[in-house]
């Protein structure tokens, strides 16, 4: 039987900043619009986290049954690894599915946005099927793509929304700069398993680019991700701020660029994840200074 920290181990704590930073972009971009509710937030957070935690377990469970897990490099799966049973991981995903739909449906109460019912339908089923069922779509290389709409303009632009009522360019910017580096902290993930996953016939679009050109496209991501935010400068000279990011972006990417060993890779996710995170409270200083000092 898994412990408590095998379990813990199993939420993969380091990637939940990609699941928080678009609800701080979001709520920032509510707050510029006027239109903040912290218990709104919170709400959105919590479903946020709930899928994260939830697609995690999931990938664990559809990966161990596959096989896909029994030889990697990274942290511990349970169903791979034989400390936890398929059947125990698999309710664990269901239940933290469970629990962000009750949350996403007081959001939605409150906000009155029942159309976002459809939305968060969508997305737990999008997070189930990234490894699950029997015609996977993170196993055709389309996991980008789904993750780059769930953790970017959906999650922040439905933040953004339920708080708001409406959407500004910059909560459209800032969700399109967070997809992208959700998409990069994925990228790394997925380069560092591409032996594993091309052995099993899993055709992550790392294996579909290849070596060279996947660690390539980590830092493009990552530089087009602040260069958005220039789009923004004119009216919000704030925004600037988020180049600060630049000097920690600097490591990641020479890892990922110049790391020949799988191992070296493994720290390139939580740092991305950290940048993730980062850049979204710049955002967010850059929305309250703007308002602040207009």
């Amino acid at each position: 039987m898994a412990t408590v920290g095998q379990w813990i181990s199993g939420a993969r704590l380091r990637t939940l900043p990609m699941a928080v930073a678009p609800v701080i972009i979001g709520t920032a971009a509510a707050y510029d619009l006027d239109g903040l509710h912290w218990v709104r937030a919170v709400l959105a957070a919590l479903v946020a986290l709930l899928l994260q935690i939830g697609v995690n377990y999931a990938n664990d469970y559809s990966d161990g049954i596959r096989g896909t897990d029994e030889v990697r490099v990274g942290p511990l799966r349970l169903v791979g690894s034989g400390v936890a049973k398929p059947s125990h991981v698999k309710m664990a995903a269901f239940a933290a599915f469970g629990l962000a739909m009750v949350a996403g449906l007081a959001l939605v109460v409150l906000s009155q946005a029942w159309w976002l019912l459809l939305v968060g339908a969508g997305a737990v089923l999008a997070a189930w099927g990234y490894t699950g069922g029997k015609n996977p779509y993170g196993y055709m290389g389309l996991g980008d793509v789904f993750v780059f709409f769930f953790f970017g303009p959906v999650a922040t632009l439905g933040t953004t929304f339920t708080q708001a009522g409406s959407v500004s360019p910059a909560a459209l910017l800032g969700s399109i700069s967070t997809g992208l580096i959700a998409v990069a902290l994925l990228m790394a993930n997925n380069v560092r398993d591409i032996p594993t996953d091309t052995e099993v016939g899993k055709r992550t679009l790392a294996v579909r680019l290849g070596d060279r050109n996947a660690r390539l496209s980590y830092v493009v991501m990552l530089a087009l991700s602040l260069a958005l935010m220039l789009f923004l400068a004119p009216e919000k000279p704030w925004i600037l701020l988020v180049l600060l990011l630049i000097p920690f972006m600097l490591l990641p990417s020479w890892l990922m660029l110049k790391g020949k060993k799988r191992k070296s890779l493994i720290p390139v996710l939580k740092q991305t994840g950290l940048i993730n995170l980062g850049f979204s409270v710049l955002f967010a200083a850059a929305m309250v200074l703007t308002r602040a000092l207009a």
